[in-house]
């Protein structure tokens, strides 16, 4: 399975003759290879799949994204939460 995962560009440089870039991740910040979207500007939003950026993202498509991963990410904790509570309670006589 690939993942392609929204950043934020915050800059942008030549490295080796390719236009590269640091992406801020909700605060990890990587470098990315931008040769795939030239017309990026710094401020802007890209896919990065594999350190390259694929596409340009404009920043409503980014935000529902973001929107989208926080309630992934809440209901993957409360369902945590829900398994850590009914671990080792007795439901059917086996242990969850």
């Amino acid at each position: 399975m690939c993942l392609a995962v929204p950043g934020k560009v915050t800059e942008l440089y030549e490295e080796n003759g390719l236009l590269m870039g640091n992406v801020d991740f909700s605060g990890t910040v990587n470098i990315t290879c931008m040769a795939y979207v030239p017309e990026v500007k710094e401020g802007q939003y890209v896919i990065v799949h594999a350190g390259f950026a694929i596409s340009i993202l404009d920043e409503a498509e980014a935000q529902e994204v973001f929107k989208a991963w926080g309630e992934l990410e809440e209901r993957i904790r409360q369902e945590d939460a829900r398994l850590r509570n009914n671990a080792g309670s007795p439901s059917d006589g086996k242990l969850n």
